[in-house]
């Protein structure tokens, strides 16, 4: 490996580097504060180092990595928002006793997992990299340790596992029919080909990483995982986890041709189609904001698919735009949830009424995520969906348009319940709440600007994902 290959995977040798550090920093001297300033640094230099590995050039990096535009836009979206939950995750610590450190180490290293799918090219580096952020996710959903955290953990665990089977029974089988693992052979050698071993690989390939999206119907963990693990953790798992699983999933395919193969094709409608619908309607049920969320992001990710589908380089962009505005969309909520909760509530809907009169600041910005979620005017998620549904007219998907216009519909209902809900007079009981701590007001607030910022004036962004972040 050449010194320009190491430039170009430059913020992955940096994530690696922090957590070997903070490791070694957290085995001689035990400070929160300090290992939390570290992992800030940490994210902060790897995010400094993305131009630096840009002026490279696209170059693969041996046959396992690729480093071009397109992975380093995702990974600086992955060090984002890893970085916005290491400032959520203090406030979340900062009152609860016992050992709180480990906490950002599996930070680092399910950030390093995320960034390393979005490099991949090949399936081993795939696999590495999915089993270093679960693997993390594992023990972050159950930290610290409470009977729903660790409940929670456990189901992760079992049905993490469960996709990693489907992931390597269909790698096995691409494998037999092509002879290769490296993304650029399977689809020079598979343009074109048929049979059923090439397809089922492809199928099972789609159903481990559609359950790592929490896609219909491979989404049974999510509500429970929502809810259980620590509200910073599930930023987190609703974010960076995302953002890695569709940014492999989109490079892979798209190289594979999936509008090539039929009965591929067909697959991913129905799960775009069922994600949609069944995301919205189950969310109309929930009691729990969480869980409401959850269910919401189900049919996000069932939006994305609509331009995942779409042909021309519309679609790429459509998807890399909408997953940067759900990222900010969707941490800002759970930083909501983590201040929220911070007073002991248990996260039920019940629990927001009367946020505005409480804490004005906190409640506008909930507001905000939800109305770019339910896809409003002026917000991040409405130029979204606007590009969405652009990629989708573009090739001529009317059947998806239509479903995604139709249960989008359906979603305003549940975020604009919760919004009069935060707006409403808080009953006699309600107890006192503390101010909001600094750190997470800032947070917040950039958060907020981030999601008004996509929404008003998208045009800088919309050229930055063109020029750098398109698949060659």
């Amino acid at each position: 490996m050449s010194g320009a290959d190491f430039v170009g995977i430059l913020p992955l040798a940096i994530l690696a580097a922090a957590a070997v550090l903070v490791l070694l920093v957290l085995s001689v001297y035990r400070s929160h504060l300090l290992t939390c300033i570290l992992t800030l640094l940490s994210l902060a230099a790897a995010a400094a180092s993305l131009p630096v590995a840009a002026s490279v050039g696209p170059r693969g990096v041996t046959i396992l990595l690729i480093s071009d535009g397109y992975a380093l836009f995702y990974t600086g979206i992955i060090l984002a928002a890893t970085f916005s939950v290491t400032v959520l995750s203090y406030i979340f610590l900062r009152s609860r006793p016992g050992r709180r450190e480990e906490l950002y180490l599996l930070l680092l290293l399910a950030a390093l997992g995320a960034a390393v799918l979005v490099f991949s090219s090949h399936f081993a580096s795939l696999f590495l990299g999915l089993e270093l952020l679960s693997s993390s996710l594992f023990v972050l959903i159950a930290y610290p340790r409470g009977i729903l955290n660790v409940e929670a953990g456990i189901k992760y665990l079992i049905l993490a596992s469960v996709s990693t089977a489907f992931l390597l029974f269909g790698m096995s089988l691409v494998y037999a029919q092509l002879g290769t693992m490296e993304f650029a052979r399977i689809a020079a050698a598979g343009r074109g080909a048929g049979g059923a071993i090439l397809i089922a690989g492809l199928g099972l390939l789609a159903v481990g990483l559609a359950f790592k999206l929490a896609l219909v119907p491979f989404h049974m963990w999510a509500p429970d995982i929502y809810q259980g693990a620590p509200a910073p953790v599930t930023a987190f798992v609703a974010s960076v986890s995302k953002v890695g699983a569709f940014g492999v999933l989109l490079r892979f395919f798209r190289l594979a041709g999936v509008q090539g193969h039929g009965h591929l094709f067909l697959m991913f409608t129905l799960i775009a189609i069922a994600s949609m619908f069944g995301g919205n309607l189950l969310a109309l049920l929930q009691g729990n904001v969480r869980r409401l969320l959850a269910y919401s992001s189900i049919s996000h990710l069932g939006y994305l698919l609509v331009a995942f589908l779409a042909s021309g380089a519309l679609s790429v962009t459509a998807v890399t735009f909408y997953l940067l505005a759900y990222t900010a969309t969707i941490v800002a909520a759970f930083g909501v949830a983590v201040l929220v909760e911070g007073n002991g509530a248990a996260g039920a809907i019940a629990d927001y009424r009367g946020l505005f009169w409480r804490r004005p600041w906190t409640a506008v910005v909930m507001a905000g995520a939800l109305f770019s979620l339910a896809g409003i005017p002026l917000t991040a998620g409405f130029i979204g969906k606007f590009y969405l549904i652009g990629a989708g007219a573009g090739s001529s998907l009317w059947l998806l348009v239509l479903a995604l216009v139709i249960s989008s519909g359906i979603g305003v209902y549940y975020y604009l319940r919760l919004i009069v809900i935060m707006y409403l007079r808080p009953e006699q009981t309600a107890p006192e709440t503390a101010p909001a701590p600094w750190s997470g007001s800032l947070i917040l607030g950039a958060l907020f600007l981030a999601i008004l910022w996509l929404g008003v004036y998208p045009a800088p962004w919309i050229d930055m994902i063109q020029r750098n972040a398109l698949l060659k």
